[in-house]
């Protein structure tokens, strides 16, 4: 199946980037970047891709079985610009011509000091190697990763200022996924990348795990009065059970900073003594925002408001 999809890609980048990329490249006479071009017009591809299948599925679900109504539509317009920038414009771009020079540097690096790398598939021959089982595993790996990269997002001020763009929603919809600060997620990203890296993803199978992630993730964030059957919801965060982590006065509170940190799996926080089963479509958005603080209305805004928050902690949009 993956293959499938792999050549599909590869069909539809090729494509892409003769009909488009190239000739922009021949008339500004920058053929010098034609094969970091094509590398880049791969993740945008994929974000075209996602949103043909997932957009209709999702706005279709919501329509159906909604937990709120939605009243505020230039918010929602705002998540959406997001998903935008995010899946299929410069964002993705943007990080990889930022963060590809460095992963060649490290990958150079591990290579002259004679390091080498975990073989995850190579665990239990018979069994680890087969594409699914990697594919799983190396997806349990990262996403345990990512865990503990929430749990900082929450924990340290700075990085909180950051992630509040993604928490400052009110009314969360499918589309509120992709509302992040960029300095946010190309932090997460160059992590994630680096850990894929250390373990041995390659970068055929890191797409495809990425692609998985983003779409469990759009689902959980959905304006979807769902409740998952008792052994499943055990098994994968649904959207219940990720609406509680975004619940005024219970996403950001008490100890840990918050509750349902687990991205894809919620075992991580029945292991980490995070975890919040009460049932129940909890309110979304930050305590303070009832108090009058102002997280920005649009893109612009947020991502400034963001970094004055950083430098001023008493700053409060106004």
């Amino acid at each position: 199946m993956i293959s499938v999809l792999d050549s599909a890609l590869l069909a539809t980048q090729q494509a892409v980037y003769e009909h488009a990329v190239q000739p922009v490249l021949l008339a500004f006479g920058e053929m010098r970047l034609a094969e970091l071009a094509y590398d880049a017009t791969e993740w945008p591809v994929i974000g075209v891709l996602e949103f043909a299948v997932m957009v209709p599925l999702m706005m279709a679900l919501e329509r159906a079985f909604p937990v709120e109504a939605v009243h505020d539509r230039r918010a929602v317009i705002t998540d959406m610009l997001y998903a935008l920038l995010h899946r299929i414009g410069v964002f993705p771009v943007l990080a990889f011509l930022l963060l590809t020079p460095v992963f060649d540097s490290i990958e150079g690096l591990m290579r002259l000091g004679g390091f080498s790398r975990p073989d995850l598939d190579a665990l239990w021959p018979g069994l680890t190697d087969r594409p699914l089982v990697s594919f799983l595993m190396y997806l349990i790996v990262l996403d345990f990763v990512d865990y503990w990269i929430h749990r900082g997002q929450h924990a340290w001020r700075w990085w909180w200022e950051l992630h509040a763009v993604h928490h400052s929603q009110r009314q969360m919809t499918f589309w509120s996924d992709e509302r992040n600060h960029l300095f946010d997620d190309l932090l997460r990203d160059a992590i994630l990348a680096v850990v894929a890296l250390l373990i041995g993803v390659a970068p055929g199978q890191f797409v495809w795990l990425v692609v998985a992630s983003r779409v469990i993730q759009q689902w959980q964030h959905a304006n979807l009065r769902l409740r998952l059957p008792g052994p499943i919801r055990h098994l994968i965060v649904g959207p219940e059970f990720h609406r509680r982590h975004h619940g005024i006065g219970v996403g950001h509170e008490g100890r840990a900073q918050g509750v349902n940190f687990g991205v894809l799996f919620p075992w991580w926080d029945q292991c980490f003594g995070t975890v919040d089963w009460r049932d129940g479509f909890v309110p979304t958005g930050i305590r303070d925002q009832l108090h009058g603080r102002e997280y920005g209305r649009g893109l612009l805004a947020q991502h400034w408001f963001a970094l004055r928050r950083i430098l001023n902690p008493g700053f409060t949009g106004r």
